[in-house]
């Protein structure tokens, strides 16, 4: 069982920067993959990040291309999210998910553990 809590939300202007946190309990949490999808109002869940249990490859969605940096430090049980020159676009609710397979997924489905999610909000 893991335990997914994120942090790291708030209001930014764009061209600004957010760090998000995800906190992972649980003894297992270094075998997971390690994904972060965010949801807009009347939208889908949208996949942003991931990264495999051991921190040696990362994928993007194209709109979080050479603006998101996803990170992980398995000694502190913790997953982050930096993001650069904000887009009001990607205004969002954002989630930290666990893959227990360890290989990741940009699909929402392939993810077991879930955070409560962070708010991510991007003026102009």
């Amino acid at each position: 069982q893991v335990q997914l809590v994120e942090t790291g939300g708030g209001l930014v202007q764009a061209g600004g920067s957010l760090r998000l946190s995800c906190a992972a309990s649980g003894r297992t949490f270094t075998s997971y993959a390690m994904g972060w999808f965010r949801q807009a109002p009347g939208k889908e869940r949208d996949f942003v990040a991931v990264v495999t249990w051991t921190g040696g490859s990362t994928a993007y969605a194209d709109s979080a291309k050479g603006r998101f940096t996803i990170s992980r430090d398995n000694a502190k049980n913790m997953v982050y999210l930096q993001m650069n020159r904000l887009k009001p676009e990607d205004t969002a609710v954002y989630y930290c998910a666990a893959d227990q397979r360890g290989t990741g997924s940009r699909s929402w489905t392939r993810y077991d553990y879930w955070g409560q999610g962070t708010q991510v909000t991007v003026s102009s």
